[in-house]
């Protein structure tokens, strides 16, 4: 069984947190949710976190704020920004994908961080081919 990939999720709106936790714990992820810039950050430097999802208009440390700070430390930490107005183009920022909420469905954004993760974690390892082991019964 592959081991659980850790989520770090930050939105200032509780409802939007709590509906992406749902989302990705119903599909065997595991998630650090918070509110505030600051306290993600907190928990990002304990380790364990295999990929940013984050807001990007929140009072304190905004989403492009903590997205540059945790590839300041992490720079193959995937992270995505999410936005309900801004487009990627209007603000300059690290995140390696941006969405807009209500554009895209809970799908979309589990095919997103399917595709990082494995970008993160790199091609996988070419299986040995024809190594099979026979069974020879003793003869007396």
């Amino acid at each position: 069984m592959k081991p659980k990939r850790t989520i770090l999720c930050v939105d200032d709106n509780e409802q939007s947190l709590s509906h992406r936790k749902i989302v990705l714990e119903t599909r065997g992820y595991r998630v650090a949710s918070f509110s505030r810039g600051e306290e993600a950050l907190g928990r990002f430097v304990q380790g364990g976190i295999d990929l940013v999802i984050a807001d990007m208009a929140m009072p304190g440390l905004d989403g492009p704020q903590l997205i540059a700070k945790i590839k300041e430390l992490s720079p193959n930490t995937p992270a995505i920004l999410i936005s309900s107005k801004v487009r990627i183009y209007d603000h300059d920022s690290k995140a390696d994908v941006f969405l807009t909420k209500g554009m895209y469905a809970p799908a979309d954004l589990l095919e997103r961080i399917r595709v990082l993760l494995i970008r993160k974690r790199g091609p996988k390892a070419p299986q040995p081919r024809g190594a099979q082991i026979s069974r020879h019964a003793g003869v007396a």
